[in-house]
């Protein structure tokens, strides 16, 4: 488990004479060390108990029920929720009344589905809070909003049969304890690399899309409030206040972060971490560790610690040969640290800040004495946009509106590309074969020339030079006749 907690649960080893007879699940009360109870766990997955934060509901998965135990009293169950194939699930977190997700994989052409439940009413076919089903889940995971009003749920699949992605498809989908569901639309294509709640529980990040990966912000919703456009990044940190939201790409990415004011959704600074495995907040929400640790990486251990305006505050490196296993800090209770105001004026450090210097395109020596010249990129990035309502005047129309107008841009937009060209005016003397263009001798080398003329744009190929897997630069050539 994350963190233990009075009543935690410890795995037990099955022994070779009894595989199935002897209890694999054992609750140990920490602070006297005497066994609560034995049990046996079955399944691989979802075996862990999961707690309520005041620690007086505990939910357990057996066989298709989910077992609530209450008091931490494990002789007797307080309660079942029973599902055909029930999954997984995920229990609220705050105080009471405590309310549970639960997962249902779909099978013989039935949708999946995931519905909500509130302690203790759990029977009954009223009984769910919301219910919303879809296909292509092979697996799900469930996040609750710090409010326990929204719960999102990201279903994958391991296989993408349309072949556009080895990673499986991914889609995202909404449900809120009101009845409200939905199902977040993206703007891009591609696999869900993360997704994070605002400790506001008012709106939600998402990145996505094939990379560079685009990163939104919605509201509940579920309409986009602001896109921070394309970028390396796999990754959205919530600051403990909600105020500043970091966008980073770890992991086989650069490890650059982007650090953002949410409410004036301006960006404040954008650092480089390389090779960090881990980043956390500091529930202060000034400062920031970021950590290369085993087994992730066995060489270069060590952390960072910043402050979020880029500065790094303080490094420590592990010496050589030995290595790091994680890094934490330490916990205080929510409401500890009030919310200050926003710097964009990087912090005072001895060992500077770590802002990722502009980059050029890679020129070779025999072209280095020439002036410069604009090149084409692979991905051309894309800006951020505001999508909040009054900021432009497409987002302030309604829905149906939107939806008229685009048509009506598209209709248009396809009959100016279908309209021919108008003609050249042509002299009033009529052309003789004395006027016309020359001849080759050869007709079929006469159509040739006479059919490249009339292709309105020449074919164009591009040069691409790499290294150990990474794209360099891109060189764009137009075909001419000469060539």
């Amino acid at each position: 488990t994350d963190k233990l907690e009075a009543g935690d649960a410890v795995i037990g080893a099955e022994t070779q004479d009894s595989p199935q007879g002897e209890a694999n699940l054992r609750l140990f009360d920490l602070q006297s060390g005497r066994l609560v109870k034995a049990l046996y766990q079955k399944k691989v997955d979802s075996w862990c108990p999961s707690w309520s934060d005041d620690e007086k509901i505990c939910v357990r998965s057996v066989n298709n029920e989910l077992h609530f135990y209450e008091n931490n009293d494990f002789d007797s169950i307080a309660n079942k929720l029973h599902m055909q194939k029930v999954s997984d699930f995920a229990l609220s977190p705050g105080g009471q009344p405590s309310k549970v997700a639960v997962y249902v994989p779909g099978s013989k052409g039935a949708p999946s589905f995931v519905r909500l439940y509130q302690y203790p009413n759990l029977g009954g076919p009223t009984a769910a809070l919301a219910n919303k089903s879809f296909f292509k889940a092979d697996k799900v995971t469930m996040q609750w909003n710090k409010k326990a009003s929204a719960v999102l749920v990201t279903a994958s699949t391991e296989v993408d049969k349309t072949g556009a992605s080895y990673y499986g498809e991914q889609t995202l989908h909404y449900l809120a304890v009101n009845g409200e569901t939905a199902l977040v639309q993206l703007a891009k294509n591609g696999p869900i690399y993360d997704v994070a709640w605002s400790p506001s529980s008012s709106e939600f990040c998402v990145v996505y899309g094939f990379m560079p990966a685009k990163a939104t912000v919605f509201n509940l919703k579920c309409d986009p409030v602001f896109d921070f456009g394309t970028g390396p990044r796999n990754a959205a940190y919530y600051s403990p206040q909600g105020h500043i939201l970091v966008l980073a790409g770890f992991g086989n990415l650069r490890g650059q972060m982007e650090v953002w004011d949410v409410k004036k959704y301006k960006q404040v600074s954008k650092p480089q971490a390389p090779d960090a495995t881990h980043f956390s907040w500091c529930p202060d929400g000034e400062h920031i560790v970021t950590a290369t640790c085993a087994p992730r990486l066995r060489v270069g251990n060590g952390y960072k610690i910043w402050h979020y305006t880029g500065s790094v505050l303080h490094r420590f490196e592990v010496a050589s040969g030995s290595e790091l296993y994680e890094v934490r800090w330490q916990p205080f209770p929510d409401g500890s640290f009030p919310e200050r105001p926003i710097k964009y004026q990087a912090a005072p450090s001895e060992l500077g800040t770590t802002q990722a210097p502009p980059t050029q395109a890679y020129r070779p020596p025999a072209l280095r004495h020439l002036p410069a010249t604009a090149s084409s990129k692979l991905h051309e990035d894309e800006p951020p946009q505001d999508l909040r309502p009054g900021v432009s005047g497409e987002r302030s129309l309604s829905k149906t509106a939107l939806k008229n107008q685009r048509k009506r841009e598209a209709k248009k937009a396809a009959k100016q590309e279908s309209k021919p060209e108008p003609e050249p005016p042509s002299d009033s003397a009529p052309i003789t074969n004395s006027q016309s263009e020359p001849s080759s001798g050869d007709p079929e080398t006469d159509k040739k020339i006479k059919n490249l003329k009339k292709v309105k744009r020449l074919p164009v190929f591009y040069l691409l030079r790499w290294c150990e897997g990474r794209i360099l630069d891109v060189l764009r050539c137009d075909w001419s006749e000469s060539q």
